[in-house]
């Protein structure tokens, strides 16, 4: 296999497989995989975050943080502080119900991480999060740093 299948296929296996571990926890919950980044960093945190910091924790499109936080929020999971005409700048809390899928969705993070972590050296993990910020970071460059936040 030459370096462009091997790079581009491991690479969407992992996509592929992130989605579907996010779509079967949500499952739980009625939710979708782009619920997971929004829950996950409002618990994280502890704190309120506007949709603009979701945007930059999580690296998502504006677009789909909004309709992830629309809906989290018709279905109870947060709530909007503040101004609610100008709900991009609203800090967003987890409610209670948000917090118990927040906090079991940290937890699945957590073990995935353990499971991951068991198969590689301090040093493997260095070097694999290293390689792939440059890879990120270059491919990036290439883009012309174009930024969909």
């Amino acid at each position: 296999m030459d370096r462009y299948s091997k790079f581009t296929i491991l690479i969407n296996r992992i996509s592929r497989s992130i989605h579907r571990i996010k779509d079967d926890v949500m499952s739980k919950f009625g939710l979708k995989s782009a619920h997971v980044s929004c829950l996950y960093y409002l618990y994280k945190e502890g704190k309120p975050l506007t949709a603009r910091e979701l945007c930059d924790a999580c690296e998502e499109d504006k677009a789909a943080v909004s309709r992830a936080i629309d809906l989290l929020n018709k279905e109870g999971y947060v709530t909007y502080g503040g101004n609610l005409e100008k709900k991009y700048k609203s800090p967003i809390t987890l409610t209670a119900k948000g917090e118990e899928v927040g906090k079991s969705v940290a937890a699945k993070i957590t073990d995935i991480l353990r499971v991951l972590d068991d198969g590689m050296s301090e040093e493997d993990r260095v070097v694999l999060y290293g390689s792939l910020e440059k890879i990120s970071n270059t491919l990036q460059d290439i883009c012309g740093g174009v930024d969909e936040n």
